[in-house]
């Protein structure tokens, strides 16, 4: 179980509380949990949105998601990639909790400077997690994957913070790549209740 700090209103010494995983959904949901019409990535269009940028914003908050998530990191995993724009704040935090390296993927490679996809640590001929914050359909992580393999990284697996449990897991396993998350959606409503 881990530990998150509540100052004293003195402004002294810090005291520890435990951080259950109902307490970490209740926290997210506080933060980033927002009403109305939204449309997604995917064209999927929804009345609630979990905002990635609020958790991702709040450095206590994600340093705590980033601490549980160190849990589901596979032993032999050899680099973090964190997916752009969401993936590398959490993978960034990620990497702080595990000591491991890390790649920043973009969408597509920059066209100029170095040129590259996967900037950060080298990913060809390593074994890779592609690490993402929010899932949806599954579909970037799929286009990132294949362009990873196609640098030479072995990836497996895919870490997300929360998934929304709409066929991202399904789609990915389609790909031979296995969703891991910290967090569902139902584990987010459930912290409402």
């Amino acid at each position: 179980m881990y530990h998150k700090p509540l100052a004293w209103l003195d402004g002294g010494l810090e005291d520890w509380l435990p951080v259950t995983h109902a307490d970490l959904a209740r926290r997210i949901r506080a933060v980033s949990h927002l009403q109305g019409h939204f449309t997604l990535r995917s064209g999927r269009v929804a009345t609630e949105y979990f905002d990635k940028y609020r958790f991702e914003g709040d450095p206590v908050l994600l340093d705590e998601i980033a601490q549980r998530m160190a849990q589901l990191v596979p032993s032999d995993t050899e680099v973090l990639a964190g997916l752009e724009m969401g993936g590398i704040p959490v993978v960034t935090a990620l990497g702080r909790h595990t000591g491991l390296p890390c790649a920043f993927v973009r969408k597509q490679a920059k066209p100029y400077g170095t040129c590259r996809l996967a900037e950060g640590a080298e990913v060809g001929g390593r074994r890779v997690l592609v690490v993402e914050d929010v899932v949806t359909s599954g579909g970037q992580i799929a286009l990132s994957t294949a362009d990873l393999r196609g640098l030479g990284a072995e990836v497996r697996e895919a870490l997300c913070v929360i998934d929304r449990q709409q066929g991202g897991a399904e789609t990915l396993a389609t790909e031979n790549i296995r969703l891991v998350s910290l967090l569902s959606a139902g584990d987010l409503r459930a912290a409402a209740a």
